[in-house]
């Protein structure tokens, strides 16, 4: 009796959240990313000056109608900074994750569909690889080769290649247990084949839920890197770079650029991490109904 109970209610719980969908977190989530990926678009055109134009006569202005967020110690314009900022903030993240996604899916794929051997010394890689801080391999590639916005994002992509593969391989893995794709191999099927029309569809809905969730760490990151002077140069606008460069002001009492770039980076990345909860939670609900 107790079972049936407890199943009726994990049914009904599973029936509330299909039902409940999206959400109006997940909505409002989806608003706040799509109007910064707009603002980092639409820059060149809704910035009212260029963000790297220097006036020493006009530093630490407060917040007025001509320059409604105020103006750093350059006397530059940081709404201008800001939304100029927004591309690499954005683009950045967004590499990493696609070259993480295709990179780690395809190892994770190669893992499974061979198993024995291959799988066994890819999966110790992963696992190296996971053991390894992203951050501190990216340090070490930008002293390496020079600090710069393309060392550290290839250097981060590389980083989370292992995170995106481990949990795509326990996917696939999983999906070659299934009697149809067992069918196929036994029948002489080419594993390639089955790799490309069946196993990759199937694991497709957790890579796109873990792509979205990885980005806000690699934005995270790479804020992180600019900020210490490794990721983005000056004079380029960035929003870990504007946090860095705004703490002079902070400390002489103007908080402003500082402060809106890193609101920027908080509420991008709690609006991605949300938008990447409901997608695996869908991942979820999808594997248990099955």
């Amino acid at each position: 009796m107790t079972t049936v109970v407890f199943e009726a209610l994990r049914m009904r719980r599973r029936r509330t959240r299909k039902s409940r969908g999206f959400g109006v977190t997940g909505i409002v989530a989806t608003a706040v990313v799509g109007l910064a990926v707009l603002a980092a678009l639409l820059a060149p055109v809704i910035a009212p000056y260029d963000p790297n134009a220097v006036d020493f006569g006009l530093t630490y202005r407060p917040m007025e109608p001509w320059a409604l967020l105020g103006t750093d110690g350059s006397g530059r314009d940081i709404l201008s900074r800001l939304l100029y900022g927004a591309r690499t903030s954005l683009l950045g993240p967004a590499v990493v994750v696609l070259v993480a996604a295709v990179v780690g899916t395809l190892l994770a794929l190669v893992a499974a569909i061979s198993g024995g051997w291959v799988d066994r010394i890819l999966s110790r890689i992963f696992d190296i690889g996971f053991a390894f801080p992203g951050l501190l391999l990216a340090i070490l590639a930008v002293s390496v080769l020079g600090p710069g916005f393309t060392t550290a994002v290839l250097a981060l992509a590389i980083a989370y290649i292992p995170f995106i593969a481990r949990i795509v391989r326990s996917v696939a893995v999983g999906e070659m247990s299934l009697p149809y794709l067992s069918a196929l191999v036994t029948v002489g099927q080419s594993r390639t084949r089955i790799a490309g029309r069946h196993l990759l569809p199937a694991v497709m809905p957790t890579v796109l839920a873990q792509l979205t969730i990885s980005f806000g760490y690699a934005m995270v990151d790479l804020a992180a890197l600019s900020f210490l002077g490794l990721g983005v140069q000056p004079p380029d606008a960035d929003w870990g770079l504007m946090i860095s460069e705004g703490q002079r002001g902070v400390l002489q009492g103007y908080w402003e650029e500082a402060t809106f770039a890193g609101l920027a980076i908080v509420i991008v990345v709690a609006a991605v991490s949300l938008i990447g909860d409901r997608l695996a939670d869908r991942v979820s609900l999808n594997r248990e109904g099955r």
